[in-house]
C-alpha cells in the first residue's frame, strides 16, 4: 500500500505537469483509476488516499466488487459513498441488465443498437445514465467503437443517441493505437483527431456541452492532456501490473 500512495502521488504529479505544459487547469481533468482485477481492498486504499472515481471493464467482476467497496466506504465514513464507478470496457447487451444499475458512467457506447438498449433499462430504472460514445478514431479492426468516417453516418447515429431521454451524451472516448516507442506520433494523432471531432459535434449540435473527452492511459496520457484530455484511465502506474 505504500507503492500504491507514492505511485498515486506520481501519477497526480504527471497530470498537474501536463496540464501546465499545456496551459490547463489540472483540476478539469479526472482521474479514472482502473482497478480491474485488482480486489476491494486496493481499490478502498485508494480511496482513502483521495481517489473517487474507479473503472471497470467486466460487469461480471463487478457485480460483487462495487456493492462491496461501496458498502465499506458507507462503514468507514458513516456518510453516503461518494465513488463514481466507470464502465471501461466493451459492453455485450446480455450485460446491460447488470451494467445499467451498477455503474454510474458508461464510457464505451459503440453503436446505436447499444445505446437504444440502455435507454430502455435506464427508463425501467427511472434513472438517467451519463454515457460517452466510443470511437475507434484509429479504425483498427480490433477495437471496438464508432467509425468516424465516413462522418455522415456517424453524425446521424450521434442524432439518434441524442433523442434518447435517459441517457445523458457528454462527450467521446477512445484507446490510442499501442505503440512500442514514447516517439510514436500515433497515439497523439488519435487524441487530436477525437479533440476535432468532438468540435465538429459542438458545431452540429449545440444543445450538448460535448465537456468531455476520455482519452490516454498509463503510457500515453500526458500526450492525452496535451491534446485536450478531460477524463484520463490509468491502471498500471497507479496499481502496478496485474496477475
Amino acid at each position: 500500500m505504500i507503492s500504491l500512495e507514492k505511485n498515486l502521488k506520481t501519477v497526480q504529479q504527471r497530470i498537474a505537469s501536463a496540464a501546465e505544459r499545456a496551459v490547463r487547469d489540472p483540476r478539469g481533468i479526472t482521474l479514472v483509476a482502473v482497478s480491474k482485477t485488482f480486489p476491494a481492498e486496493t481499490i478502498l486504499a485508494a480511496h482513502a488516499h483521495g481517489v473517487r472515481h474507479f473503472g471497470e471493464n467486466r460487469v461480471e467482476e463487478a457485480l460483487e466488487k462495487i456493492p462491496s467497496v461501496n458498502q465499506q466506504t458507507i462503514r468507514l465514513t458513516n456518510q453516503p459513498t461518494n465513488i463514481t464507478w466507470h464502465l471501461i470496457g466493451h459492453l455485450q447487451s446480455r450485460k446491460i441488465k447488470d451494467a445499467a444499475p451498477l455503474f454510474d458512467f458508461i464510457q464505451s457506447v459503440d453503436s446505436v443498437a447499444l445505446a437504444q438498449k440502455i435507454e430502455r433499462r435506464a427508463a425501467l430504472l427511472g434513472k438517467t445514465i451519463p454515457i460517452l460514445l466510443e470511437v475507434n478514431i484509429s479504425g483498427e479492426a480490433t477495437k471496438y467503437g464508432f467509425a468516424p468516417e465516413p462522418p455522415e453516418p456517424f453524425f446521424d447515429a450521434v442524432r439518434t443517441i441524442l433523442a434518447l431521454p435517459h441517457l445523458d451524451t457528454q462527450g467521446l472516448m477512445t484507446i490510442a493505437p499501442i505503440v512500442a516507442q514514447p516517439d510514436d506520433p500515433r497515439p497523439r494523432s488519435a487524441f487530436r483527431a477525437l479533440c476535432a471531432l468532438r468540435d465538429e459535434l459542438r458545431a452540429r449540435f449545440p444543445e450538448r456541452t460535448w465537456q468531455h473527452l476520455s482519452m490516454g492511459m498509463t503510457d500515453d496520457f500526458e500526450a492525452a492532456i496535451a491534446e485536450g484530455a478531460t477524463i484520463v484511465r490509468i491502471g498500471r502506474a497507479i496499481f502496478g501490473e496485474r496477475d
